[in-house]
């Protein structure tokens, strides 16, 4: 139980899913201003403005250099894997939105007649735009840099 309460009581952790959950709360801030409405499937979903992936892993990333100090061996862990986690979701998960928004479209045009193809349309918002990526990274920033006092 210990253990437990250790996590629990980790602060650069805990600032970075305050982060994470901020992100996703501008989420819903951002789809009232674009399309003047609330949707609450946006705080599960992935993709959007700005990217809550970024958040967690800049504010992680942010936190351990505060701490263990920007040439440790924990800060260039954490830097890594936010770049990464980033890469991936600008890029690879991007990619396989846009994958998943033709292949819709070839099933819509092809199969649109034939009644009995029934597969579920694919996911098309996987991924984050550069801009959103950079958005939610700069947010995992500033949220870390202001509870660094907390640290």
């Amino acid at each position: 139980m210990q253990d437990i309460s250790a996590i629990l009581n980790n602060h650069i952790l805990t600032i970075s899913f305050i982060a994470c959950v901020l992100a996703q709360i501008l989420k819903l801030v951002v789809e009232l201003i674009r399309h003047g409405k609330v949707s609450f499937r946006t705080l599960v979903e992935t993709g959007g403005m700005p990217s809550a992936h970024s958040a967690l892993v800049t504010a992680l990333a942010t936190g351990i250099g505060q701490t263990q100090g920007w040439a440790s061996s924990e800060f260039a862990l954490a830097f890594v894997f936010a770049i990464i986690v980033m890469y991936d979701a600008a890029g690879v998960r991007q990619a396989a939105g846009k994958q998943a928004r033709i292949l819709n479209q070839i099933v819509d045009e092809f199969f649109h007649e034939n009644a009995t193809f029934s597969e579920d349309r694919l996911k098309e918002l996987l991924g984050h735009t550069p801009v959103q990526v950079l958005a939610g990274s700069a947010l995992g920033v500033v949220v870390s840099w202001i509870a660094a006092p907390a640290y």
